[in-house]
């Protein structure tokens, strides 16, 4: 008789190992946040002060996650949703030229 095993999911062992990858985790969204914060401010942003209050304010709070040791899954969706307002932003202003 065989001992069955659950199939691996990456996605699945990655929310399990989230805790334990922490330290490499947060040097990511550090990096992620860093570059595409900077990349809308510079495509635009800084211009007008609506855009750059909703580039700055997402990515204060989810810098202050990290630095307050937050859980990881919270930083993770504050993470999500700078990326999702950088990336918007970023379209928006490299199509309005």
């Amino acid at each position: 008789m065989k001992a069955q095993t659950a199939p691996r999911n990456p996605l699945t062992n990655f929310v399990k190992n989230i805790e334990f990858n922490r330290f490499g985790l947060i040097c990511i969204v550090i990096i992620l946040i860093g570059c595409f914060g900077g990349i809308a401010i510079g495509q635009g942003a800084i211009e007008n002060t609506y855009a750059l209050t909703a580039v700055i304010l997402p990515t204060m709070g989810t810098l202050s996650l990290l630095l307050a040791v937050a859980p990881m899954k919270q930083i993770l969706i504050g993470t999500a949703i700078c990326m999702f307002i950088d990336i918007a932003l970023i379209v928006y202003y490299v199509i309005a030229g």
